[in-house]
């Protein structure tokens, strides 16, 4: 009989600490932090989780010989389930974006839930897998952005997704193993996001709800807070990666996949405080110790 950790296993539940933070950034960049953004940060969770089971039902067949325990190969999930599963979260989700924000956020939870299905069945085992990964979790920082200036968020847009697709590019060697090249490839990358990630933008304060506190920081401080964010993310996960470039095996590599997963809420934070919510990316950025402890009883990868 299927279990609620069995489920919670499937959809990989401690990944989505990593989703709210690309909401939460999209809305500080774009200056749209409102009470209607938690509620934004919810229906892409719930997109999220409707891709990890999206996810299993498709590879359903590989896992059987590669990750035999994993929910629907060990039995513990139908992939009947699973696939209805998906479904549900898609809708919820999709519905949830459309009935708190509109027309604005539904123009972008469609091509975004459209893109999760389009990676999972089509793209994730082509070329062009990681960029279109990385275009969904583009799509999910201007989600957070569309009550406000959307192409004021495309610079955070581009820096998480930049670095998802450094995290993407390293999963489709979890159980292979890479060649040094690769993470030397995704290291680099990962230089350039922290450093985009690490200058605020100069008078730049959030709009609305939230961004009062942001104000009350001096410019000094609230200058560093970025930076500060921004090399936490790249410590942690650069030190990941270079131990693959120095032992490309499948445990290193899937290693620095959750490095790259569990501490993408520190690059969200820096791109909040950017935006101008000081106080706020700090709280983003605490998800990241969090989900490295969940991590520890569910793999995030």
């Amino acid at each position: 009989m299927t279990t609620l950790a069995d489920l919670a296993e499937l959809v990989r539940a401690p990944a989505a600490l990593s989703v709210p933070g690309d909401v939460v950034a999209g809305a500080a960049a774009a200056g749209a932090l409102s009470p209607r953004t938690p509620a934004l940060a919810g229906a892409s969770v719930l997109l999220y989780w409707a891709g990890m089971a999206a996810n299993d039902w498709a590879d359903r067949r590989l896992d059987a010989v590669e990750r035999p325990e994993r929910p629907i190969p060990s039995g513990r999930v139908t992939p009947t389930a699973a696939l209805g599963l998906a479904a549900g979260l898609t809708a919820a989700g999709v519905g949830l974006a459309a009935a708190v924000g509109g027309r604005r956020a539904a123009a972008l939870a469609v091509p975004l839930a459209a893109s999760i299905w389009g990676y999972d069945l089509l793209a994730k085992n082509t070329a062009a897998g990681p960029a279109v990964m990385a275009a969904c979790r583009g799509l999910d920082v201007l989600l957070g952005a569309s009550d406000g200036r959307l192409t004021r968020a495309l610079p955070s847009a581009a820096t998480v997704a930049a670095h998802t697709w450094t995290v993407t590019a390293l999963s489709r060697r979890e159980v292979s193993g890479a060649d040094a090249a690769l993470p030397m490839r995704t290291l680099a990358g990962t230089a350039v996001v922290a450093a985009s990630a690490a200058v605020a933008v100069p008078g730049r304060t959030a709009e609305r709800g939230a961004a009062g506190a942001g104000r009350a920081w001096s410019s000094g401080i609230a200058a560093a807070v970025p930076a500060v964010l921004a090399g936490w993310y790249a410590a942690r996960y650069g030190a990941a990666q270079a131990q693959v470039v120095r032992d490309p095996s499948a445990g290193k590599v899937r290693a620095a996949v959750g490095a790259g997963i569990t501490g993408l809420p520190a690059l969200q934070g820096a791109l909040t405080a950017r935006g101008g919510a000081g106080l706020l990316g700090l709280a983003v950025a605490a998800a990241a110790p969090l989900g490295r402890r969940l991590a520890r009883k569910v793999s995030p990868t």
